[in-house]
């Protein structure tokens, strides 16, 4: 399957800017382009702004990732801010180019930007079925938290939405591929470039590792569109013949 990770300098707090960006974006992309990874809080940035941000599951971000999809005959995944039953919640959505709309919420709030004080945790890990691909969502801060990012269902890709600093990239970097290592999966982490509205600037290194480690395509402080081809053949041949998966340790997370 050819997948696209989009790497863009979000405008901060400014709905149409953004969509209209990744729209421009789309009419960009390589022909033959199935899935696309958006970043974190794509249309307004990494904002503790909830109530002024936040749109329902039924609103005009989510219609127009719908939109998108069935236009470009794709699927679309990123995060945006979501109210529901008057709590706020960092949530990804997976928009099937069908209108299947499947989503996940943020389980680790990053409580040195108080995000927790901001929005609430989500509770259930997630598997989206996708044209005979296995896709675990989480963001961000998630990727600090191996057991809570395990691959307990055998699942080809592990994907990260992201606004990650470049003060600690290279934290990125590292838990990127040794989740890729020892799930056993494609990890893709999809991340934004610029300043931010609270001067935090970040350099990208969105990038898509093999089930080895091996980096696939990376890209540092420039907006661009990563293209990777995810071979699921490849990937099982690679479980069959080292099937380290075997002797994992059972778990539950409470």
């Amino acid at each position: 399957m050819k997948v696209a990770a989009i790497q863009a300098d979000l405008v901060w707090e400014n709905k149409a800017a953004n969509l209209s960006k990744f729209e421009h974006f789309f009419e960009r992309l390589a022909s033959g382009t199935q899935l696309v990874f958006l970043p974190e809080m794509f249309s307004s940035g990494f904002t503790m702004q909830s109530e002024k941000m936040a749109e329902t599951d039924d609103g005009d971000t989510v219609n127009w990732m719908c939109q998108m999809a069935q236009k470009y005959n794709l699927a679309i995944t990123g995060s945006i801010i979501i109210k529901e039953n008057n709590q706020y919640f960092n949530r990804l959505f997976f928009v099937s180019p069908n209108g299947v709309v499947s989503s996940y919420d943020k389980r680790h709030l990053f409580r040195m930007r108080q995000e927790n004080n901001y929005y609430s945790a989500g509770k259930e890990n997630v598997l989206i079925e996708y044209n005979g691909l296995k896709l675990k969502p989480q963001i961000c801060y998630d990727l600090r938290f191996p057991v809570w990012n395990r691959n307990t269902q055998n699942c080809d890709v592990l994907y990260f939405v992201a606004n990650w600093p470049e003060r600690r990239i290279e934290h990125w970097r590292a838990l990127l591929k040794a989740r890729a290592i020892e799930n056993q999966c494609y990890v893709i982490g999809v991340n934004r470039v610029g300043v931010d509205g609270n001067g935090i600037n970040h350099n990208g290194a969105s990038a898509i590792y093999d089930a080895l480690g091996n980096c696939v395509i990376e890209s540092v402080d420039k907006e661009e569109i990563l293209y990777a081809n995810l071979d699921l053949e490849a990937l099982a041949l690679y479980r069959d013949n080292f099937p380290a998966w075997k002797d994992a340790d059972n778990f539950n997370v409470l």
